[in-house]
């Protein structure tokens, strides 16, 4: 049966397992786009202006070394399901100290469970869906990480009318408003974005 991670990625995980610090560092890093991703996503619905992405994710990378151990999984699929569970973890600990609710609710640690996995289903299903190449969602790896790798290679302003657009689901004019351009700027900014992602994601670029 083939691997359902690229061999890299296998490899890398193979040697963590031994212990080798250097690649479990190499292994993390490979999802640093996704999971700085889905961080801004939580920012903007919970923690708006308290903390950034990049903390997020350092929080997350810190608690996933610490975690690494107890990691059982094979799969790309599975390791980041399993970064994910850490990352609820770490906007779970943000929320409670900046809104002061210390006792633990379970509610709301399911809730955002279910904010990141759908989050990630929505990068995994929906503008790959549409903007990858038959070789693309062909390939081993997550789509999902494959998207937010693509997004971070795209220049800041085609990156941003992406991800507010089809990501955060803005209307045109709120893209607008947030991006502080005309509505006709904007809707051209993704017309062009959209084939910039397109040969991204097909290894044009």
């Amino acid at each position: 049966m083939p691997s359902s991670i690229e061999p890299d990625v296998g490899q890398l995980l193979t040697l963590a397992r031994t212990g080798s610090e250097a690649a479990r560092g190499q292994l993390l890093e490979q999802y640093r786009n996704y999971l700085t991703l889905l961080g801004r996503l939580q920012i903007g619905r919970r923690l708006q202006g308290k903390v950034d992405e990049a903390d997020l994710v350092q929080e997350t990378f810190l608690e996933a070394h610490r975690q690494f151990a107890h990691f059982r999984g094979t799969s790309e699929a599975e390791l980041t399901a399993w970064l994910r569970t850490i990352l609820t973890g770490v906007v779970l600990h943000l929320v409670r100290r900046f809104f002061g609710t210390q006792r633990r609710d379970v509610r709301l640690e399911r809730e955002l469970a279910d904010e990141l996995d759908q989050s990630s289903r929505f990068l995994d299903g929906g503008l790959v869906a549409q903007e990858s190449s038959p070789s693309q969602r062909a390939s081993r790896r997550e789509q999902a990480v494959l998207l937010a790798d693509a997004l971070n290679q795209l220049p800041p302003d085609y990156r941003e009318v992406l991800v507010l657009r089809h990501l955060e689901g803005l209307t045109f004019p709120e893209v607008a408003a947030r991006m502080g351009r005309t509505v006709d700027s904007v809707e051209k900014l993704w017309v062009r974005a959209l084939p910039r992602l397109r040969r991204v994601l097909g290894g044009a670029e």
